[in-house]
Formats: C-alpha cells, sequence, structure tokens
C-alpha cells in the first residue's frame, strides 16, 4: 500500500484538513477492507477496479465520489486488483457548507454536486500516475469555486478547541472559548456537522487510541485511558469496542501480526 499526504493552501485550512492519495493492489482476488472510523469528513473520490460497499449483508457498488462522514462502525468495502482512492479530508463542521448540502448523519453519502465532474479529468491523472497535479487540481477547485463561509466563528473556534483537546475538552469549557452558551453551540454546531459535541469528541478520543496502538501497539492501555480522559481501562475498552467491534488489546495484537 502507497499513502501520501498534502496540506491545503492557507486559505482552506479553516475547512481542509488535507488532500490524501491511496493505492492498493489487491491482487486477482477480491478481498475485503475496512475504513476505521475517525473525527473527520471526507469527499473521497476512487479509480481503477470497481469498489463496492456492504450495506445490510450485501455487496454494492460505490459511486465515486462519496463523502465518507462519521462513523459509527467500520465501513467494509471491497475492491480485486489496483484500487486508487483520492480523498479530501474535512472538519466534520465545515464539510457540508463546503458543498452546500444539508448536514446529516449518514456514515456513506451518495450527494450530486459540480465536484463529481471532476471525475474523469482526474481518472486520467490518476491513470498517468500524476498525482502531484491531481492535487493541483483539488486546491484549484476548492480556492476558485464561489465557496460561501463554512459554518460561523462560533462554530470555528468550537472547532478548534474540540481537536486541540484531543476530544476531552467539557462542552462547557468549549461553549466558553467559542463565546457562547452550551444550548447555543450545540444547536449551531449540529446545524453544521449533523452531530452533537459529544457525537464528535467521542469518535476524535477513539481516533488518538486507535492512532497510538496503530503506531505502538504495546502501548500501555490503562495509562492511555488516564492520558485521554477515560474513566479507566474498562471506559476506553468499552468506547474503543463501540467504534470498532473489537477490543484496544485485540486491535493491538491484530496489528503487530500484521507489521
Amino acid at each position: 500500500m502507497h499513502h501520501r499526504e498534502l496540506a491545503p493552501p492557507e486559505a482552506l485550512r479553516n475547512t481542509i484538513k488535507c488532500f490524501w492519495h491511496t493505492r492498493i493492489d489487491f491482487g486477482a482476488t477480491r478481498s475485503d477492507f475496512e475504513v476505521m472510523p475517525d473525527g473527520y469528513a471526507e469527499i473521497v473520490f476512487h479509480f481503477g477496479s470497481q469498489c463496492l460497499v456492504s450495506r445490510n449483508g450485501s455487496l454494492q457498488p460505490l459511486p465515486s465520489p462519496v463523502i465518507m462522514g462519521l462513523l459509527n462502525q467500520p465501513a467494509i468495502l471491497n475492491s480485486t486488483g489496483q484500487l486508487d482512492v483520492i480523498g479530501i479530508r474535512c472538519f466534520p463542521w465545515t464539510v457540508f457548507d463546503l458543498l452546500g448540502l444539508p448536514a446529516g448523519k449518514d456514515g456513506i453519502r451518495v450527494f450530486e454536486h459540480p465536484v463529481s465532474a471532476l471525475q474523469s479529468r482526474l481518472a486520467k491523472l490518476v491513470a498517468a500516475d500524476q498525482i502531484a497535479d491531481v492535487f493541483s487540481v483539488l486546491q484549484q477547485y476548492f480556492l476558485h469555486e464561489p465557496l460561501r463561509d463554512p459554518a460561523d466563528s462560533t462554530v470555528f473556534k468550537a472547532g478548534a478547541v474540540l481537536r486541540a483537546g484531543n476530544g476531552t475538552t467539557p462542552v462547557s469549557r468549549i461553549a466558553e472559548a467559542a463565546h457562547a452558551t452550551v444550548r447555543t453551540l450545540e444547536r449551531k454546531f449540529k446545524q453544521s456537522s449533523g452531530h452533537t459535541i459529544k457525537d464528535v469528541s467521542g469518535l476524535i478520543r477513539f481516533e488518538q487510541v486507535r492512532n497510538r496502538l496503530w503506531l505502538y501497539p504495546d502501548e500501555n492501555i490503562a495509562g492511555l485511558a488516564h492520558e485521554l480522559g477515560y474513566t479507566d481501562q474498562s471506559h476506553l475498552s468499552r468506547e474503543f469496542k463501540r467504534y470498532s467491534g473489537t477490543t484496544p488489546a485485540a486491535f493491538a495484537r491484530k496489528i503487530k501480526k500484521g507489521k
């Protein structure tokens, strides 16, 4: 697997976290792979072999592009041969305003938008392995489209505090930093992201645990629970299993075996 990320221009950094490209070669046999939940929403294009998604126990074609929103459980995808995926990683409180779409809680959303017209142009660049040009096309698109300002300063400030605290900052302190009441902030946050602050906080904390165990599978889970604001190790394990379907210890063993 090959993976590359690129930070966006300064003008887009309040909205877009990064642009990324992943290339996976599954060989001749169709294979399942998981997309794990995290605290971001992504606009995803894919190219090459047909990509399928598991829905209600059956595999269905996955359109391109789609929005991969906040997931409560891993999404199971399936492909064969070489699959190239281009992603625009956004903050969950900015992705819908970026595209001018109503917010929602869809884990995977099929949508209609002019950005879909980039599919054929990007496909040619990906086929020629001109990934730097792919990133350039996407940057120019979002820099020059007549985009509205996503959300408002209250939500921006709240999102920055939420991310800086890795999902551990209490809602009351986030509201104070955003110069809003808790009730007003919750209303605006749900309007922009489709989710509550508590929803996003839980996913950001899970993301921190997942990333640490991915890099350091021998990490002490009790210490990680204390560091990331969980009540105790049992609390961390319950939340981790809620989002991943497995325990942190089992996840760490799987990573060690895979490495």
